[in-house]
């Protein structure tokens, strides 16, 4: 069970933000296209440079090697990289329950990366993240590419890893619908401002 704390983290010109993942707890964030809402992902994850502090469980990220705060505090961004062109070669654990719930089976592990369409390879990031066991998941648009069926099979991943792991999960998502489905609260970002959204 983990927790992530955020105290007055702030990136190029998003004002300082302040908030809590509790353990299982799943928030959701929206805002205009622009504010920044990859970018304070981006900051979290200790991928670009920030101001202020990030804890897990009362460990602050700049104590911790930086390779090993990402695999704890996994991100999935809207685009995926890929370093070979064998889908396999990225799966060092192969998790048959979580492929399969994603609509796959295990002649996935044979296609070549460039043959997969966005939606397969926004699938295949979430598998590739989750066989690292991330304490923490920041989510960036994570159905952007999927048909409804598809939303369906990684919304439920998502709830049945977050349960299980007791894992916190910050949401991106331009959709009211999908964030009334899947989040427990709500954060806006607009104005460069973080707010408790309605």
């Amino acid at each position: 069970m983990s927790t992530l704390n955020v105290i007055d983290l702030a990136v190029l010109d998003i004002q300082p933000a302040s908030f809590t993942l509790q353990a299982g707890e799943c928030v959701g964030l929206s805002g205009p296209s622009g504010e920044g809402k990859s970018l304070l992902l981006r900051a979290i994850a200790d991928l670009i440079p920030h101001s202020g502090t990030v804890t897990l469980d009362g460990e602050d990220c700049r104590n911790i090697n930086p390779a090993q705060w990402r695999r704890r505090v996994g991100l999935l961004l809207p685009e995926s990289h890929w370093w070979s062109d064998k889908v396999g070669d990225h799966f060092p654990v192969r998790e048959m329950d979580k492929v399969a719930a994603l609509g796959f089976d295990e002649t996935v592990f044979d296609w070549q990366v460039s043959r997969c369409s966005s939606g397969e390879k926004q699938r295949l990031a979430l598998l590739r993240l989750l066989a690292n066991q991330p304490q923490v998941l920041l989510l960036d648009e994570p159905t952007a590419s999927l048909d409804p069926e598809s939303v369906a099979r990684l919304e439920s991943l998502i709830k049945i890893y977050r349960e299980q792991m007791a894992c916190p999960v910050l949401w991106v998502s331009h959709d009211p619908a999908q964030l009334a489905r899947v989040a427990d609260r709500r954060l806006r970002l607009a104005h460069k401002q973080l707010q408790v959204a309605a």
